[in-house]
């Protein structure tokens, strides 16, 4: 039964992180974007399904809410500040969202709230991760950090790193979604994107050696971890052959491969631990009995059903956004 809820939150993780990673993306670029009918583009490209795209961070608070308590009090103990900043940014994007399509006089004020809450939003998720890789301060299964034990100079690096992985994603997404002017700016972004990337990985990687951080330990007593680098290298040569060629289908698939390959490299370094390292996914789980009634209900119905909607929202909505389609 645990095993069964470490892999429904390793779904819910991955699939909040590559589909509403990419409407944030757009929402990072929409604040570089000064013409109006591009910014109704790429609000059009991501209005059927941004909405649904930011339910699996509700489920997977909820899943750690129920199965792992302990990891849930730890992580709300820790970054208390940076998730309301970031449940602000999401809200203020989210309102901005609606109400820029009726605003007249202060359309500029919820154009700047949208682009600036989707930057929050996606700094204060890589900071996060950032903080997590680094090591929080835990003393007898307790967060000991204080109000900003997470503050580092390596976690501000990653969140500047997911803000450029987010804003790949979201051009590779108006690639797959847009047509004319929207299109080739897209692309024209993508191959800068993409290299600020890397740089940024290779900075990270140099700086975990520098510092000795645990997680580069792993990867010795574990090569088999290579295999997902290799996997992210393959995935950006298809990359780039999908933009010389022009196949709008191909960047989007290649990026969310590449950061399917960067999460299972941090979920297989730091298993068996959900909080490195310090707690234990059977140190986290909650009690047998609360781990099977969950799973009759939430389990078995809801996060299938959940599965089941994305999969027919993105079927509906499939294909290019319509030149006459109504624009927010």
């Amino acid at each position: 039964m645990i095993t069964f809820w470490v892999a429904v939150l390793a779904i819910s993780v991955l699939l909040y992180v590559l589909l509403d990673g990419f409407d944030l993306g757009v929402g990072i670029l929409f604040g570089i974007t000064g013409d109006t009918e591009r910014r109704a583009a790429m609000l059009s490209a991501i209005s059927p399904v941004w909405d649904g795209n930011e339910t699996w961070l509700v489920v997977t608070g909820v899943i750690l809410w129920g199965a792992f308590p302990p990891v849930y009090a730890t992580l709300l103990s820790a970054f208390y500040l940076p998730l309301l900043l970031m449940l602000a940014g999401l809200i203020l994007r989210g309102v901005a969202f609606e109400f820029r399509a009726r605003a007249e006089r202060s359309r500029r004020v919820w154009d700047i709230a949208f682009a600036g809450g989707s930057l929050v939003a996606t700094f204060i998720q890589g900071l996060t991760v950032g903080a997590l890789v680094e090591g929080l301060p835990i003393a007898e299964g307790r967060y000991s950090g204080g109000d900003f034990g997470w503050l580092s100079p390596f976690a501000l690096l990653c969140g500047v790193g997911l803000c450029l992985g987010y804003a790949l994603l979201g051009a590779c997404w108006l690639v797959k979604k847009c047509e004319g002017e929207t299109r080739e700016q897209a692309y024209r972004l993508i191959p800068r994107l993409a290299i600020g990337l890397l740089i940024f990985l290779f900075v990270v990687f140099v700086y975990a050696l520098a510092a000795h951080l645990k997680v580069m330990d792993r990867w010795l007593q574990r090569p088999y971890l290579l295999v997902f680098p290799i996997l992210g290298t393959i995935a950006m040569a298809r990359l780039a052959h999908g933009i010389v060629w022009r196949r709008d289908g191909v960047p989007f698939a290649m990026v969310a491969l590449t950061f399917s390959a960067a999460f299972g490299t941090l979920a297989i370094s730091f298993w068996p631990y959900m909080i490195p390292f310090s707690i234990t996914i059977d140190n986290a789980a909650a009690p047998h009995a609360s781990l099977a009634f969950m799973f009759w209900g939430a389990g078995l119905f809801v996060f299938p059903l959940m599965l089941v909607y994305a999969a027919v929202n993105y079927s509906v909505f499939r294909g290019k956004v319509r030149p006459d389609a109504d624009h927010y």
